[in-house]
């Protein structure tokens, strides 16, 4: 990026970085300080609003600035009884934030509700006229009726809050910073404290705290929010976001009467069985009544088709057999057990 920048002679207004590079602070907040701060004297008599009219700022655009303005303490107001008993509202602007303390401080130097003194006013029209006999209420009798005293109030009890969980907190954080960013969304500490759970539950869904905060301040109805606890509330509970796949909750059923548990069924056991196919004695467990091993079915099978492929082939087993063990193979292979097998057949044929 380019820089390229001339410094004016005249005609300029100076400006703090502070105030131009204020994060809170929208565009046209901006302008528009900058705009009051360089007026000469025989303007500044005129309401803030129209300074912002001549700027192009109107609307929704200027409320949100003056909020923003009152907010970080550029601007105070206060109101106070002008001559005849009418209402006048002072605006006080500064280029440096001032707490509500130092604006008081200024508005005293200036003299702003200080009030003229009876004697400064003309006096009332008109020649005094005789007193009313019998139109007024005994001293105590008025006293009773037009006190400005409230009646006494015993002392609220002090509320203490029970720390809450990192993400809970973390959510009452969220909704009591609404505050700064429109004036309409201020909670209490109790208010926010009924809407954490809700808040709560956007977290868990996946919703960033940044996102959450959008979400509920943006958007405001035109005409203001009445209560922001039941804005809020209505907010959060009919924005919810969709839970993730993996968090729904399986809905609770009813609970049952608890019953006594039969038994456990031991598992079946099936009992050893001494294998009657060939070679060294050995048992195993038959489940279906069977009375060779699975090794021994199989072998028996592999024997069999060995026979009839051999019948098809025109090969004598017993030679083969008996070439086996001249070679000094091992007489319990397969080709062993074929021979055998064949031999028992040969002879039950017979």
């Amino acid at each position: 990026m380019l820089w390229h920048a001339i410094a004016p002679a005249r005609r300029y207004t100076k400006a703090s970085h502070d105030v131009v590079r204020h994060p809170r602070l929208c565009s046209d907040a901006k302008i528009l300080l900058l705009y009051v701060q360089g007026l000469p004297d025989e303007r500044t008599h005129l309401a803030l609003s129209e300074h912002a009219q001549k700027i192009g700022v109107k609307g929704r655009a200027y409320q949100k600035a003056k909020e923003q303005l009152v907010m970080h303490g550029f601007v105070h107001e206060r109101r106070v009884s002008g001559e005849r008993g009418l209402w006048v509202t002072h605006q006080l602007f500064s280029n440096v934030p001032l707490s509500d303390a130092d604006a008081l401080a200024v508005w005293r130097e200036v003299g702003v509700g200080a009030g003229a003194s009876p004697s400064a006013h003309s006096p009332t029209v008109g020649e005094p006229g005789p007193r009313t006999v019998g139109r007024q209420l005994p001293v105590e009798e008025e006293r009773e009726k037009s006190s400005s005293r409230p009646p006494t109030e015993a002392p609220a009890e002090s509320v203490t809050l029970e720390a809450l969980p990192p993400q809970e907190a973390e959510a009452e954080r969220v909704l009591l910073s609404l505050r700064h960013v429109s004036r309409e969304l201020h909670l209490g500490v109790l208010e926010a404290r009924g809407l954490v759970a809700q808040a709560v539950e956007w977290l868990r869904r996946g919703v960033s705290v940044g996102e959450l905060r959008r979400v509920l301040s943006s958007d405001l109805p035109e005409g203001g929010v009445r209560s922001a606890v039941g804005f809020l509330g209505h907010r959060l509970m009919q924005k919810m976001p969709e839970a993730p796949q993996g968090q729904r909750r399986a809905p609770v059923a009813p609970a049952a009467v608890e019953e006594e548990a039969p038994p456990p069924v031991p598992p079946y056991v099936a009992p050893l069985v001494t294998c009657q196919g060939p070679g060294t004695e050995h048992v195993f467990r038959s489940m279906a009544g069977e009375t060779e091993c699975p090794d021994c079915q199989q072998a028996a099978a592999w024997a069999r088709w060995a026979e009839r492929r051999a019948a098809d082939l025109g090969v004598d087993l017993a030679e083969e057999a008996a070439a086996a063990v001249e070679a000094g193979r091992s007489p319990d292979g397969w080709r062993a057990r074929l021979a055998a097998a064949a031999a028992s057949g040969a002879s039950g044929g017979q």
